[in-house]
């Protein structure tokens, strides 16, 4: 059996984790690599602060450490990306985050893209990213739910206020596709697109579906 494709919470919020399995199913192929996503349980209650990325970081580092030896692929599911270009150094096989490689497919399907952030102080990391792999002339914006991870758990305020951003994306700022901008996000990518009539990226399925293709090609 090929090694697995280990997509990594690096939150301890194990109902995080749940979503994301969920969301890369379809992604389970017969004879392809095993998808296993697992929780850091050493890792922040959410990913939300600098603090919080640059130690959500070293625990990715000391998880893929352990488990290079039989890993195809690590996909590291938190929006800040903490610990990509560490871990790119560290092991050989394909790193993927789910910030970089959800925006890298947003601009497959539209000119313009907007994210839809959890809190306001996330907002410049992300900008921050843009700049650095130089995309950030294509951002239409972020609009941020005011929701901290765990209170994501609250589906129905969460789904309203992700629709709300949405819309606000598309018709002040003229995005043409969204991007979930937490990994928590996963379950609501459907509805959203639905409410909002544009594509809608979910950034671990974006990630794991350029790891998958990676180690089937061995790229």
């Amino acid at each position: 059996m090929p090694n697995p494709i280990y997509v990594i919470n690096p939150n301890s919020d194990t109902g995080v984790t749940a979503g994301l399995d969920a969301a890369v199913a379809p992604l389970r192929l017969a004879g392809g690599p095993p998808i296993e996503c697992v929780t850091l349980a050493d890792g922040p209650p959410g990913v939300q602060t600098q603090l919080d990325v640059d130690t959500a970081a070293l625990s990715v580092h000391r998880f893929a450490l352990a488990h290079q030896g039989r890993a195809s692929a690590f996909v590291i599911a938190c929006f800040s990306d903490p610990g990509l270009q560490l871990l790119r150094e560290a092991v050989r096989v394909p790193v993927l985050g789910i910030s970089e490689s959800a925006v890298l497919t947003a601009l497959t399907l539209g000119q313009t893209f907007g994210v839809i952030a959890i809190l306001p102080g996330s907002i410049p990391r992300h900008l921050r990213s843009w700049s650095a792999i130089g995309v950030a002339g294509r951002c239409a914006g972020e609009v941020a739910i005011g929701r901290s991870v765990s209170a994501l758990a609250d589906r129905p305020a969460t789904l309203q206020a992700m629709c709300e951003a949405g819309r606000r994306l598309r018709d002040e700022r003229g995005a043409q596709v969204l991007v979930m901008g937490c990994a928590g996000m996963a379950p609501f990518r459907e509805p959203v697109q639905q409410a909002t009539g544009l594509p809608v990226v979910e950034p671990t399925q974006a990630a794991t579906a350029m790891a998958l293709g990676r180690v089937q090609l061995g790229w």
